[in-house]
């Protein structure tokens, strides 16, 4: 008996070739930059939440401004000047009215008795309360 080959030469077929595969590297870019987004984030959120609560002097002053009790004439005077100085730099025009306000409520200050508020010194006081910007 004879022995029959089966090494028959194969012309269509090509031998095979290594394939350069960079999947794994996308999904290593793709992953550390998802990352580096989520880590921004929540960096922003922890800002957010840091700063949301944080102690703002310019909004309490002008809240203590805005709830006076304009009746007692002497705590009010101390306490208009006292906190009113807090917006005094805001501009020329901020600070030329409060140099007048305290020029007025000086009347009503270092006093045991002083009378309530007149009228002009109670639109002076209006006036500045309706031109801080805070």
């Amino acid at each position: 008996m004879q022995q029959q080959s089966y090494d028959i030469p194969l012309h269509d077929i090509k031998t095979i070739v290594e394939v350069e595969e960079y999947s794994l590297y996308y999904l290593l870019g793709i992953s550390a930059a998802a990352i580096v987004v989520l880590f921004g984030i929540g960096y922003l959120i922890y800002k957010y939440f840091k700063n949301k609560n944080r102690y703002n002097e310019r909004k309490e002053h002008f809240k203590i401004i805005n709830s006076l009790d304009l009746s007692d004439t002497k705590k009010a005077a101390y306490a208009i000047s006292l906190y009113g100085a807090t917006f005094k730099d805001d501009g020329d025009r901020q600070k030329g009215m409060y140099e007048n306000l305290t020029d007025r409520l000086e009347a009503y200050k270092y006093k045991k008795q002083v009378d309530s508020f007149d009228k002009d010194t109670l639109s002076y006081i209006e006036l500045y309360k309706g031109m801080i910007d805070v």
